[in-house]
C-alpha cells in the first residue's frame, strides 16, 4: 500500500534554490546596513524610506528561506502530497512585513513634509542610492535567471521585488538630489513615492499568494496548453472536461478525456499514463488526474 506520492531527490534543483536564497538574503542584509548608516549620517528621509524598504526585504528573505525549506521537504504521512502549500502561506506573512515598511516610510515622509522639508547635501545619500540601484539590478537578473530554471513563482515575485527596488532607489535619489538643488520638499515627496511603490508590491504579492491558497484556477492560456498536451496523446479523441486549481504555487488538473470505446483495457491504461505524463511535464502543473470515458459519452 502506498500512502504518499513518489518523490525523487533533485540535487541540482536544491542547489539552485540555495543559490537564490544566498543571493537574496546576503544582498538585502548588506544593503539595509549601508542604507541605514547613510540615512543616519545624512538625515535624508527618502533614504530612510528606502532603508525601511530594504529592512522589509530582509524579513522577506528570512521568511522565504524558512518557507522554501518547508516547501521542498519530501512528502510524508502528515503531508502525503508534499509541503508546497507552505510557500504561499509564508508569502502572506511577507506581505504584512512589506505593508509595515510602507507605513513607516509614509509616516516619516509625512513628518518631514509637515516640517517643511530639509535640504540634503549631495554626496553620501546620492552615492548610496545609486549603488543600491546597481546592486538590486544585479540581484534582479540573477534571481530571474534562477526563477526561469526552477519555474518558481516565489522567485519570480522576488525578482520583481528587486526590480521595484531599483525604481524606488531611483526615486529616492531624485528626491535627495532635488532637495538641495530644486526644493527641500522634494525629499519627503520622493519618500511618499517610495512608500507607494512598497504598498503596490505588497498588494500584488498578497493577491498572488491568496490565489495560491484559495484554489484559484489557471489562466485561459494555460488551460488551452493543458488541453493541447492531453489531446496530443495518440488515442485521445478529445478533452471534454478540465478543472484546475492551485494547491500551493502549482496547479492540480482534473481532466475527462474520450477514447474509442473498443480500445482494450491495457491500451486505455497506457493512454491514461501518457496523458498524465504530458500534462505534468508542463512546469506550472504539479499533478494531473485523468478520467477516461468511451467516445460519445458526456458526463
Amino acid at each position: 500500500m502506498r500512502w504518499v506520492r513518489d518523490y525523487k531527490p533533485q540535487p541540482q534543483v536544491q542547489a539552485w534554490y540555495r543559490q537564490a536564497l544566498w543571493i537574496t538574503l546576503g544582498g538585502n542584509i548588506f544593503l539595509v546596513s549601508v542604507k541605514a548608516l547613510a540615512a543616519y549620517l545624512s538625515g535624508s528621509v527618502a533614504l530612510y524610506a528606502d532603508a525601511a524598504n530594504s529592512a522589509s526585504d530582509v524579513v522577506y528573505s528570512l521568511l522565504m528561506v524558512f518557507g522554501l525549506w518547508l516547501a521542498q521537504r519530501p512528502p510524508d504521512l502528515t503531508h502525503p502530497q508534499g509541503h508546497s502549500r507552505f510557500e504561499p502561506l509564508v508569502g502572506l506573512m511577507v506581505t504584512l512585513s512589506m505593508t509595515f515598511a510602507g507605513f513607516e516610510a509614509a509616516r516619516a515622509s509625512l513628518q518631514r513634509f509637515l516640517a517643511g522639508g530639509l535640504a540634503i547635501e549631495p554626496g553620501l545619500p546620492t552615492l548610496v542610492l545609486l549603488f543600491s540601484a546597481g546592486v538590486k539590478a544585479g540581484m534582479y537578473f540573477a534571481i530571474t535567471r534562477l526563477a526561469i530554471k526552477l519555474h518558481s513563482p516565489t522567485l519570480r515575485t522576488t525578482a520583481q521585488d528587486n526590480l521595484s527596488d531599483v525604481l524606488t532607489s531611483t526615486a529616492a535619489f531624485i528626491g535627495a538630489s532635488g532637495s538641495k538643488f530644486v526644493h527641500p520638499l522634494l525629499d519627503p515627496i520622493a519618500g511618499f513615492l517610495v512608500a507607494m511603490w512598497i504598498f503596490r508590491a505588497a498588494y500584488r504579492a498578497g493577491r498572488e499568494n491568496l490565489n495560491y491558497l484559495t484554489g484559484a484556477g489557471a489562466s485561459e492560456e494555460l488551460r488551452h496548453k493543458i488541453v493541447e498536451a492531453a489531446q496530443s496523446v495518440p488515442g485521445v479523441l478529445r478533452v471534454h472536461h478540465l478543472m484546475t486549481d492551485y494547491a500551493g504555487p502549482r496547479l492540480v488538473a482534473d481532466l475527462h478525456i474520450n477514447v474509442d470505446g473498443s480500445t482494450p483495457l491495457v491500451e486505455t491504461h497506457r493512454i491514461c499514463d501518457e496523458v498524465i505524463a504530458r500534462v505534468e511535464s508542463i512546469p506550472e502543473v504539479d499533478r494531473a488526474y485523468v478520467h477516461i470515458e468511451p467516445d460519445d459519452w458526456i458526463d
